[in-house]
Order: structure tokens, then C-alpha cells, then sequence
């Protein structure tokens, strides 16, 4: 890897990939180029390591044994675990999102061991799956426009005190507990349960990750027309399901 580039990892894209969330990292990089930003990605597959010196990780979303099967490779590895502890960001969705946590109900009905990255733990839910398009509203410190996103799970995520709420929910169940929050952060790990994939829906996503990666506080800007016409759409497709 260059020390004068941005570096850019997608985790696992052979076993957490679901739902178009490799369209995260496409956003990611371009955003980056469109601000003429030298980016080196790495698509890392399970049986490669995890390179300890990437700025920026995304994670995606997978089905349960895939999931399994990451969170034992990535404990195995710990690669992740040490390049958040030299400072890098990482972005996680749905089962990658609960990876992060301290533990999540695998495929064989077990609780399994996940990185400890974000203060939640997973479980699976007795209900309905939590299905459709979601509007939320990112955490004022982030200083963001609403989410939108599409969710698909089962699972429900609790959170830990220190674990923030990625955002709260107008429409959609997001975590699953019935008390609005979806996601969690803290200072450099999130996660949501929102594909999309999530990043060409709300591109401000992507250029908070760059503004951390970089620590700067602004970006130049770039043109947003395609961008947020797919946002009026999707946020007019959420409002118009039955309450």
C-alpha cells in the first residue's frame, strides 16, 4: 500500500455481499476520485489477511452461515481488530454490522463470538422479519441528512452504554427493539442494518468516512443530481407504505 493514498478495504466479498452492498465500496472510491483523491482498493476475500494499514473497511451483509464463517476467519485473523486500533474507520451492514458486536445467534442457533468493535449484541427475533424501506435520522453529532435504506432481518440488536444509535427511526424497524434507534456507532466503528446499498442512497455517508479517514473537516464539493434524485425517490417509496 502507498502512504500517500487512500486506502480502501471491502471485507469478505465472497461471503458478505448482499443486497448490492458492494455498490458501497463503488461509491466510496468514486466519491474519493471525483475530489481527485489518490485511492488504492483492496477486495479482500476470506482466505487472504486482512491488511492491518487501510484507512477506510466496509463490511457488508450476508446469509447466516456465510456470517458465521466471516466472524470466525476475522476473529482467527485479527486484522480488523488491530487496524481500528491504529485508527481506522470502519462502515458494517446488517450481518457485518453484528459481527462488530460482542456476540450474534449464528446459523446453528449458537451465540457466537463476535470482534467486541461496537458495544451491541445481536439476537434473533420471535416475530415478524424486519422488511422494507426505512427513514431514519442520522445522530446530530454526525451532522447528516435523514437515512434511507432497505432492511431485511431477522436479527435484533441491543445496545451497550457506549454504543451510540447510528439514527432513529421515522419509518422501518432498524434494530429491532421497538425503541426506534437503528445502527450504532462510535468513534470510528458503525453499523446499520440499511441496504441499498446504502451509500449511493445517502452519499453524505460516504463523505463522512473520507472526512474521518483524511481528519479534515470539509471536502470540496461534487455534483449530487443523480445522487438525490435516487434519494427522493426511495424516501417517497418509504412514506408511501402502509402504516
Amino acid at each position: 500500500m502507498s502512504d500517500s493514498s487512500l486506502r480502501l478495504v471491502w471485507v469478505y466479498p465472497d461471503l458478505l455481499s448482499t443486497y448490492g452492498d458492494q455498490g458501497n465500496a463503488l461509491v466510496v472510491e468514486r466519491r474519493a476520485r471525483q475530489r481527485r483523491l489518490n485511492v488504492e482498493r483492496y477486495d479482500v476475500r476470506s482466505d487472504q489477511p486482512i491488511p492491518t494499514s487501510g484507512d477506510i473497511y466496509l463490511i457488508g451483509g450476508g446469509e447466516d452461515r456465510p456470517q458465521r464463517l466471516a466472524a470466525e476467519r476475522l476473529r482467527r485473523d485479527g486484522g480488523l481488530q488491530r487496524a481500528v486500533g491504529n485508527g481506522a474507520i470502519v462502515f458494517s451492514v446488517c450481518a457485518g454490522y453484528q459481527i462488530l458486536g460482542h456476540e450474534f445467534i449464528n446459523d446453528l442457533g449458537e451465540r457466537e463470538p463476535g470482534l467486541g468493535l461496537l458495544d451491541v449484541v445481536s439476537t434473533r427475533g420471535e416475530g415478524e422479519r424486519c422488511v422494507g424501506d426505512v427513514l431514519a435520522d442520522i445522530d446530530p453529532q454526525l451532522n447528516l441528512p435523514p437515512l434511507t435504506g432497505f432492511e431485511n432481518h431477522q436479527g435484533v440488536t441491543h445496545l451497550g452504554p457506549t454504543a451510540r444509535p447510528f439514527a432513529r427511526t421515522r419509518i422501518g424497524r432498524g434494530n429491532g427493539t421497538g425503541d426506534g434507534t437503528e445502527g450504532a456507532f462510535n468513534d470510528t466503528v458503525f453499523g446499520t442494518y440499511m441496504h441499498g446499498p446504502v451509500m449511493a442512497r445517502n452519499p453524505q455517508i460516504a463523505d463522512l468516512l473520507l472526512k474521518l479517514a483524511l481528519d479534515v473537516n470539509a471536502l470540496p464539493p461534487v455534483d449530487e443530481q443523480w445522487y438525490e434524485a435516487l434519494r427522493g425517490e426511495r424516501i417517497a417509496a418509504a412514506t408511501a407504505q402502509p402504516a
